[in-house]
């Protein structure tokens, strides 16, 4: 029973990043809220407060359709509007950023909680304008209702405002690498937290018993709790061999596990994994160095030429970098002091080289910008006291120079950046 409320969980944790989700849930908010007030008008809510403050209530059975009436035409405006500059933001941060920035854009929360409130609100007044009888006197007037609705719109203007601004300010590319900078800075931090003083023993897998994927398609992420649930249950210890945010090919060697399981048990773990197109850096923070990456590379594009996003795009990369070569080269999960799970991940030297090689190839006729990513490589190298990542830095510096000299046809200019090695 647990493991289904753990897979319902995991579904509706995905489904929370989909653009109707907030908006169906408030939507059923407003229609249940119409007919709450429905049932407030038949127990005479109107009739009572006509008596006391008839200020506050509409009384005349035109004068609400007419309210209503506006108020469904003027939202309905209102998140056509909404809906088209969405649509043109998006194509315009997808050409001149990159479309991988999409997902994090549309699944952003305030945004479809505003969907949603303008759509609560329209199921709202419509449900209330169909209550209304034609012929009803003004004690059958669903008064307080229609000053309901008033509130309602309020709120949807004042809700149409904050969208102006909010969506004015992320479409901006510095506010995006921020957002992508710190959830991964977040994530980064909280792996290199449970690392802390540990120091993991695990047994050679090469001759465990291994299972393969059963279809093609992107492994973005695990369910350690039901991993780790199933490698107590069984004293048996596993090991993910798939990385994170790879393309996992149908038969590829998906994990292993130290002992031979039954049917039921390997159909848990299976179902622990979570395959998707969808890239969320909640999930991996190798989507951060992705995304920086492509921002990088799309601002030194000849139509876009935007020197500064891309150095700062640099940036961001180098404060990710300073934390990734602090962790270890596993993920792994401990009960207590024994290492039960085992996770392959990207490597640094894997990462860096990928980051590195499409930005050499893109940016080393660009003296200024080959310089910024000589200070980063400079100063990652510093930063760390193993020898052998200093080794991997010190290949790209080499790479890096080299593919420089190729680009660069101003000896001076490739002086500078020889003195920055000494």
């Amino acid at each position: 029973m647990k493991d289904k409320f753990i897979q319902i969980f995991r579904r509706i944790y995905h489904l929370k990043d989909k653009i109707a989700f907030f908006p169906t849930i408030i939507s059923f908010a407003g229609a249940l809220f119409a007919y709450l007030m429905m049932y407030a008008e038949n127990r005479g809510i109107s009739k009572y407060l006509i008596e006391f403050l008839p200020e506050l209530v509409i009384n005349d059975t035109e004068t609400a359709r007419v309210i209503l009436s506006s108020f469904i035409g003027g939202l309905i405006s209102i998140m056509v509007f909404s809906f088209s500059m969405v649509m043109i933001l998006l194509n315009q941060a997808s050409s001149n950023f990159s479309p991988r920035l999409l997902p994090g854009l549309i699944s952003n929360r305030k945004h479809q909680i505003i969907l949603g409130i303008y759509i609560a609100t329209i199921l709202y007044c419509i449900f209330i304008l169909v209550f209304i009888e034609p012929t009803g006197s003004k004690y059958q007037v669903p008064g307080f209702s229609v000053l309901c609705s008033i509130v309602l719109m309020v709120c949807s203007l004042g809700a149409f405002i904050y969208f102006i601004h909010s969506i004015s300010q992320e479409i901006q590319i510095e506010f995006i690498m921020n957002r992508i900078g710190s959830t991964a800075k977040k994530k980064l931090q909280k792996l290199l937290k449970l690392e802390e003083d540990r120091k993991f023993d695990f047994s050679d897998s090469k001759n465990w018993h291994s299972f393969e994927a059963k279809t093609t398609a992107y492994f973005q992420d695990v369910s350690i709790q039901l991993l780790k649930k199933v490698a107590l249950a069984e004293n048996c210890k596993l090991h993910v061999i798939s990385k994170k945010g790879a393309i996992c090919y149908k038969g590829d060697i998906l994990f292993k596990t130290e002992k031979e399981l039954s049917e039921e048990t390997l159909e848990k773990i299976y179902k622990a994994f979570d395959f998707s197109n969808d890239e969320f850096i909640e999930d991996n923070y190798l989507i951060a160095f992705k995304h920086l990456k492509e921002i990088a590379l799309k601002a030194m594009s000849p139509g876009i030429n935007d020197p500064g996003t891309a150095m700062n795009a640099i940036d961001y990369l180098h404060e990710l970098f300073k934390l990734r070569i602090q962790k270890q080269e596993y993920d792994f999960i401990f009960d207590e002091d024994n290492c039960v799970i085992l996770l392959n991940i990207v490597s640094f030297k894997d990462l860096i080289y990928r980051v590195m090689a499409s930005l050499r190839t893109y940016t080393k006729h660009d003296v200024i910008i080959v310089t910024k990513i000589l200070t980063f490589l400079r100063d990652l190298k510093n930063y760390t006291n193993d020898d052998q990542k200093k080794e991997i830095i010190d290949v790209e510096i080499d790479n890096l120079l080299k593919d420089a000299k190729s680009a660069i046809e101003n000896d001076y200019d490739y002086q500078k950046l020889l003195d920055l090695q000494e």
